[in-house]
């Protein structure tokens, strides 16, 4: 491989690096990787590896640019809101790097199609959001003898690794060995994340990546690098292989793909809808609201800097949170609906209520954010 006058003014400071240098560079220009989740974490991974060179890069998404993204996923701007995330982020890698070959995937990785989208690839980063995902990436990885740069973010909290048993260390299996119950961790969307924590997380993955491709430096190999924005501290321990392990262990069981959604106790949505009888809609909430006389009471289970942003008048605020504390002001007689933004964390207060002797519950399915689309497009949507 030769660079071009341009290329070597383009990666001129990478070509001083001692450590670098003109083969280092060469060595990152031969390099593919296969970014899965084009979101707030795979942001910065892509357009920093774009910058630094990366020859090819191929983008796993399947979903469109939502205004909600762009506090943090700065791979996109507000002309794209609307438009699938793998094509605004090629254009945005191409802008920075036209050099990059860009190849997209806007599909959604899975079980049939993991072996064909990781396997062309020298190194996959994971940029997903979700328990399914992050088990299926790393199972396929480790059965191809691929390096998975893991890092995954919530609130203020991030944390980063890379697994690579071919390579000595572990697995996320050896470190995760069950997922949790389903429901247990909010997403991003009930919990928040600060806009800037994908790219402190993200450009830790990149620079693994980068080590890995130059065969430089100590790699996250066999490590878990911990991040606290609000103390602004990192920590780090230390990852062993789980001999027991049942993907990268000593007598390994798995030796295939898996159904994910089925192992991490997440039921598939059915084909035709089939009515959950602990829901009801907003649009009962609604008659609920209006007509006093039917006896209902509405009760708003969200965090009280939710409710600041956006609430139904009329409706009061038990936040979940204080719910064990406070569930005495309420009738365990008395037909009571319970929202909360989309509907998760009202299940989890119906759950709650039920084992506290409460016969007369609904959750609101979509909660607020239903309210908003259905209901009075005057609430905003957060």
């Amino acid at each position: 491989m030769v660079l071009s006058n341009d290329e070597i003014r383009r990666y001129s400071r990478h070509l001083i690096l001692p450590e670098v240098g003109l083969a280092g560079q060469k060595k990152i220009c031969s390099t593919s990787v296969l970014c899965i989740g084009a979101g707030g974490l795979g942001s910065p991974i892509a357009m920093y590896l774009a910058a630094a060179g990366i020859g090819k890069i191929g983008l796993v998404d399947f979903d469109a640019v939502d205004f909600s993204n762009l506090q943090r996923q700065i791979i996109h701007s507000t002309e794209d809101v609307g438009r699938p995330k793998t094509q605004s982020a090629k254009e945005t890698i191409n802008a920075i790097n036209p050099n990059v070959e860009v190849v997209i995937h806007n599909a959604r990785i899975s079980s049939e199609n993991a072996f064909d989208l990781i396997a062309p690839y020298d190194i996959v980063v994971d940029g997903t959001d979700n328990f399914p995902t992050r088990y299926l990436t790393n199972d396929a990885c480790v059965l191809l003898k691929k390096a998975n740069a893991y890092g995954s973010i919530f609130r203020f909290e991030g944390q980063a690794s890379v697994f690579a048993p071919h390579l000595g260390g572990p697995c996320y299996r050896c470190l995760y060995p069950e997922p949790p119950p389903p429901g247990m961790v909010p997403s991003c969307a009930e919990g928040g994340v600060l806009g800037v924590l994908p790219g402190i997380i993200g450009c830790i993955q990149a620079t693994e990546i980068l080590k890995l491709a130059l065969g430089k430096g100590s790699s996250l190999v066999g490590r878990l690098l911990l991040f606290n924005a609000l103390d602004m501290r990192f920590r780090e321990v230390k990852l062993r292989r789980d001999p027991e392990c049942p993907l990268c262990g000593e007598n390994p069981t798995i030796t295939k793909l898996i159904d994910y959604e089925q192992f991490c106790g997440i039921t598939p949505e059915p084909a035709i809808p089939v009515a959950n009888p602990d829901e009801v809609t907003v649009q009962d909430m609604k008659k609920a609201l209006d007509d006093p006389n039917l006896g209902i009471k509405v009760i708003d289970v969200r965090d009280p800097d939710e409710y600041h942003i956006a609430h139904i008048i009329g409706v009061p605020q038990i936040p979940l949170g204080e719910l064990p504390q406070r569930f005495t002001e309420l009738d365990p007689n008395q037909q009571i609906y319970i929202h909360c933004k989309s509907g998760v964390r009202s299940m989890k207060a119906l759950k709650f209520l039920r084992e506290q002797g409460f016969k007369y519950l609904k959750s609101v399915k979509g909660g607020i954010s239903a309210w908003s689309d259905e209901i009075d497009p005057s609430v905003p949507k957060y």
